[in-house]
């Protein structure tokens, strides 16, 4: 088993990462806290495969489980979903020393995390992800929210995970685009913070979609590594965490044009990353090889490479993004594979420019 820990002030946690460890989360928490009432919290998918696995981990070990299965999809990360798990909560008679189990992709760990960090103030929860995406990014660093129809994550909070527990077998049934989706991120951490992670993705890509032990554990450990080390220096996103949203200012405009149904997250990450890059090519900040290289990787997994839209709607989503600064918009972009800037310096004109040209 790989062990990685995010120190932090308060509230550090450890990421586990093995295979075949759901059925052993039970065991791993008896020893941490005393057994309690517990909300599992899961999409219909996730539960036909793994809820009996995870909850009968828990139970053996004398949690007080209750399961709850979503609808699965993006659509379902709202505040009115929110209400039903709080219904939930108040059902099971959760109380301050209750559990909250995150069992799922992104949505569901996002969700789950937003209901524990505001039901009676909060509630300590775990995170146990069964997507590449979730694995590598959304389960680590404590943001949990849910989407407004005007923009994606806007009414959230930070609340860090008791753990996180990364079973690599669950990828063994995730449908090849999630993790496609999912691969889109763990280039982002080679662009943004590792060259060798980049250059071993470029390297092992046959490996890695055919779900090598080696190589999963290879991206996943170094990805989740980057993001703890980022989170310890910048738990609130003051400044340097917001490296992390490399790819995700375009990708987050892209999914609010699109009602968060066109496009996988993941998808809509790769077309920002390119975007980013396209942008810092036309500033001068980085030269075309940086952008040749993302583009061959990112061709090369078959994901989307341009959208079709207005580039008048993705600017006008832009500036309701979070990531807008006093009306001035934030961008992340490489200076070379492993280094990126964050920069409000880019202005409409070259946004246009950029948009209005194909990748």
């Amino acid at each position: 088993m790989k062990t990685i820990r995010v120190n932090l002030p308060s509230n550090s946690y450890n990421i586990s990462i093995d295979k075949g460890i759901l059925g052993k989360i039970g065991d791993a928490l008896v020893k941490e806290k005393a057994p309690c009432k517990t909300l599992l919290i899961t999409d219909k998918n996730i539960e036909k495969v793994y809820g009996n696995i995870v909850s009968e981990s828990l139970v053996r070990n004398t949690f007080d489980v209750r399961l709850i299965s979503l609808k699965p999809g993006e659509e379902q990360k709202t505040l009115e979903t929110a209400l039903t798990l709080y219904d939930a909560c108040f059902d099971h008679k959760l109380d301050r020393n209750s559990l909250i189990v995150a069992l799922g992709g992104g949505v569901v760990g996002d969700i789950s995390g937003f209901v524990a960090a505001t039901f009676m103030r909060g509630i300590p929860f775990i995170q146990v992800p069964t997507s590449l995406l979730a694995q590598v990014d959304s389960s680590i660093g404590g943001k949990v929210a849910v989407n407004h129809p005007k923009g994606k994550n806007m009414i959230g909070s930070f609340y860090q995970p008791k753990a996180v527990f990364i079973d690599t077998d669950t990828l063994s049934t995730l449908p090849a685009t999630e993790l496609v989706g999912g691969l889109a991120e763990v280039i982002k951490y080679g662009v943004i913070r590792d060259a060798e992670l980049f250059e071993y993705i470029e390297k092992s890509l046959y490996d890695i979609l055919q779900l090598n032990d080696t190589a999963l554990l290879k991206i996943i450990a170094t990805s989740c590594q980057i993001k703890a080390n980022v989170v310890e220096e910048d738990e609130k996103e003051k400044h340097l965490r917001a490296i992390l949203n490399y790819g995700h200012t375009i990708g987050h405009a892209i999914e609010t044009v699109t009602d968060y149904k066109k496009y996988r997250h993941g998808e809509a990450v790769a077309i920002g990353m390119l975007y980013a890059t396209r942008i810092a090519v036309e500033m001068g900040l980085t030269d075309h090889g940086v952008l040749e290289r993302q583009f061959s990787l990112i061709k090369r997994l078959g994901l989307p490479i341009h959208t079709g839209l207005k580039s008048s709607d993705i600017v006008k989503a832009l500036y309701t993004d979070k990531k807008a600064i006093s009306g001035r918009l934030r961008f992340i972009l490489p200076i070379k594979i492993g280094e990126v800037i964050i920069s409000d310096q880019v202005t409409e004109e070259i946004l246009y420019r950029v948009l209005n040209k194909p990748l």
